[in-house]
């Protein structure tokens, strides 16, 4: 017994070699990660408060040179507090699941699987659900909306910020809609409420629904009917992403399932519904923030976490009685925070 306790009291397995270790593991899941929409703002803090300023734009009159100027007028602020969600993830180690195993050698010979061999394979897991729940947290927020693994409401962006959700209808089963126009609809919409923002142009995910529906449309393939250059929706498959309109649509088809009270997984599900297409602007300064706030242990009170690991925190190990293994913790704290949810566009088609 005190061979093995002393296994796990090496630097190897202390919280910041295991934090590091999981950190070096790259976010590969989740289209929302790899556009990069989201900065990332450490904060020493639970909760941040964000500032809503309606300002006010008004022209300006001319006056006689040396009398007086026109006054400015103060713009009117409300300060709102967000709680930033805390999602922490608990697994083990047991002596069991380590012994006879075969490590996982890349170089063609296979000895026994070492215990720090194993937890790493399992922080690897336990990071990559962290990750896929990240997305649904950032999908969320890019719908207006953010919800829990259960589909409970955590935030809802539009009333916060006091904002009526745009729908666009784009009538995808009547030939003769103007599809371009439709676009316009959306596109222009956003350029009348940036308020000061900025965008170098408009991204949609979509529905695979949605998106057969729209790539099959007659004008659509009248657009590109004579359109020699790739991606032609009648030649290619464009579902990674193509052009009309003003604005980029890609397929999107991110799904999960949770955990139920009772130990069985849920059916998965998907992240945009079907039938629905989600629009946002590319290229803005001030938009789109992902807070990250300390995790719940005693070394980290009060203090903004370090960028590089900023996703998600390992605790120290916890020995099992008898020493038949080990407790890992993991947890995360991440509030992605559209600041502009005038900027969010759902898209659907009525027929």
């Amino acid at each position: 017994m005190p061979t093995i306790l002393d296994i796990f009291n090496q630097d190897a397995f202390s919280a910041a070699s295991l934090t590091g270790n999981i950190s070096m593991v790259p976010n590969a899941y989740g289209r929302i990660n790899e556009l990069g929409l989201f900065a990332a703002e450490p904060v020493p803090t639970t909760s941040v408060i964000v500032i809503i300023e309606n300002g006010v734009l008004n022209l300006l009159p001319t006056r006689p040179r040396g009398g007086p100027a026109s006054l400015g007028t103060r713009g009117k602020q409300k300060p709102a507090s967000f709680v930033v969600p805390h999602i922490p993830h608990e697994d083990s180690v047991l002596a069991t699941d380590v012994q006879n195993m075969l490590a996982l050698a890349t170089g063609g010979g296979a000895g026994l699987e070492t215990v720090l061999g194993f937890v790493n394979r399992k922080l690897i897991t336990m990071r990559r659900k962290h990750a896929i729940t990240l997305e649904n947290l950032r999908m969320g927020a890019m719908k207006g909306v953010i919800r829990d693994s259960d589909g409970s409401v955590l935030l809802d962006l539009f009333a916060a910020f006091g904002v009526t959700e745009k729908v666009v209808d784009f009538a995808l089963g009547t030939a003769s809609t103007d599809v371009v126009g439709k676009c316009q609809d959306v596109t222009g919409y956003m350029e009348d409420n940036l308020l000061g923002e900025t965008m170098t142009g408009v991204h949609a995910l979509a529905s695979p629904e949605w998106f057969r529906k729209f790539v099959t449309h007659a004008s659509v393939k009248e657009a590109y009917k004579y359109y020699a250059s790739a991606p032609n929706p009648l030649r290619q498959d464009v579902r990674k992403g193509f052009e009309f309109g003003g604005i980029t649509f890609e397929e999107y088809r991110g799904s999960a399932s949770f955990m139920q009270e009772d130990g069985t997984a849920s059916v998965p599900q998907r992240f945009i519904p079907a039938g629905d297409v989600r629009f946002f602007p590319l290229g803005t300064t001030d938009t789109f923030t992902n807070y990250w706030a300390p995790p719940d242990f005693w070394g980290e009170v009060n203090q903004a976490p370090a960028s590089a690991d900023a996703e998600v925190f390992v605790a120290p190990l916890e020995p099992k009685k008898f020493g038949k293994g080990m407790d890992i913790h993991t947890e995360s704290n991440p509030l992605p925070l559209v600041k502009r949810p005038a900027l969010l566009v759902r898209g659907t088609t009525s027929n």
